[in-house]
């Protein structure tokens, strides 16, 4: 099975339905008033954890998703049908940034859990809601507002209980395929592992735990060496590290300093990450050579604190042990709280707005406000009523203040969005 835990992905909200604009044309009602109905809401990007989705394979393929538009409204005060939301399911651990920002939307670690990651755009309100005692008969009706785009990137962090670490081939993955149903590429060359691998480990009736073997790490590997980050990201969620030397030290590196320099790189890449519990497994201990070891890795785990076990993979020798102790070390960590300031779902309605005005290459001043971008959006600036109402928002947002303040002069351009203005006084 191949693993893919890094997507990039476009995603494009719909727009709302427009309103209409109309007024009641019926036999023995000469003077019917305005009945156009507000258009329907174009469909939210959604994403949802699917227990089904293991990676993030699909979007390798699929890099584009638009949820339908919102349906016009109509005479008699009719409004259009909403459109449905586009329901995008990925795994359980998935990390949601802004592509252009990256800022973190959404932290999407619990099955069934929803994140809305662009909101689709409100119906335009039809001329029947303009009505008014000072304007009996608007002929304007709103257009639908645009649906939100962004960039998304999609990250995977393993949600794995135990984690295996260490240099390539001390023999995680011939560990993980001998006490558990995964079959990991197993060889004798550095880096056969270059995905992540689950399996998960039965401890009997309804008793298990996930263990997750991820790649070799390597001196360097926390400011980016090779794929350090990449294969550093995955340890970042599970409870416990079983962290794998070779005790027959056949690259004829000391497997003393090789536990050090790993632990090295976990504290360079997070601090939180360096105080995980820990278990120092000497692996290979079939081979003649690792006796010579396993009295320095003794003392090592002694001084560290930690448990240590001695186990060879080929021969399963001490294996049950092992695992039956970790099973028991599971049953007695508590969960670390997250922090309170963590985000966990993005909330798209809880943004600050500001009035921003800047200057282009061309002297020309750009106003960025997402509630006036939206009115404009929304505006049809061919119907006289609707460019009268848009010029009374203009005073109340205090524009005319606000570019005077940057300079503005005669004849100057103003743009607003897709629409430019030309300013007077």
């Amino acid at each position: 099975m191949q693993f893919i835990d890094r997507s990039k992905i476009s995603v494009r909200a719909g727009d709302g339905g427009n309103g209409k604009s109309s007024f009641r044309r019926e036999k023995f009602v000469p003077k019917g008033g305005p009945d156009g109905g507000d258009g329907g809401k174009g469909g939210d990007i959604v994403l949802e954890v699917d227990a089904n989705v293991n990676t993030l394979l699909n979007f390798r393929f699929n890099r584009k998703y638009t949820a339908e538009n919102g349906d016009a409204g109509d005479r008699k005060q009719q409004f259009g049908r909403g459109a449905p939301d586009c329901v995008i399911k990925v795994p359980q651990g998935t990390l949601v940034k802004d592509a252009d920002t990256g800022e973190i939307l959404a932290d999407l670690t619990e099955l069934g859990q929803r994140a809305i990651v662009a909101r689709g755009g409100r119906g335009g309100r039809g001329n029947a809601k303009f009505k008014s005692s000072s304007r009996r008969a608007p002929t304007f009706a709103e257009f639908g507002e645009p649906g939100e785009s962004r960039e998304l990137l999609l990250e995977l962090k393993l949600l794995a209980d135990v984690g295996l670490v260490g240099y390539p081939s001390v023999g995680k993955s011939s560990l993980i395929a001998a006490v558990s149903s995964a079959r990991p590429e197993i060889a004798d060359y550095h880096f056969t592992t270059l995905v992540p691998v689950l399996g998960v480990v039965n401890l009997g009736y309804e008793k298990s735990f996930v263990i997750a073997d991820i790649p070799g790490l390597i001196e360097g590997a926390a400011d980016g060496v090779g794929l350090g980050h990449d294969f550093l990201r995955h340890i970042e969620r599970t409870k416990l590290i079983l962290h794998i030397v070779d005790a027959a030290a056949i690259d004829g590196r000391n497997p003393v300093d090789d536990f050090k320099k790993i632990n090295i790189e976990l504290k360079k890449y997070s601090e939180k990450l360096s105080k995980r519990p820990q278990i120092l497994v000497a692996n290979k201990i079939d081979l003649p050579q690792a006796k010579e070891n396993l009295p320095a890795l003794e003392k090592l785990a002694a001084q560290e604190g930690i448990k240590f076990f001695a186990v060879s993979a080929a021969t399963h020798e001490n294996l049950d042990a092992l695992i039956n102790f970790v099973g028991k070390t599971l049953e007695e960590i508590i969960p670390e709280a997250e922090p309170a300031s963590e985000i966990k779902v993005f909330d798209v309605d809880k943004e600050d707005d500001p009035v921003i005005i800047e200057r282009n290459d061309a002297a020309d001043f750009i106003v960025r406000n997402k509630n006036l971008e939206k009115i404009v959006a929304m505006t049809n600036f061919d119907n006289e009523e609707g460019l009268r109402r848009f010029q009374f928002i203009w005073r109340m947002k205090n524009l005319d203040a606000l570019l005077k303040a940057r300079g503005i002069k005669e004849g100057m351009t103003v743009h607003i969005g897709e629409i430019e203005f030309e300013w007077h006084e």
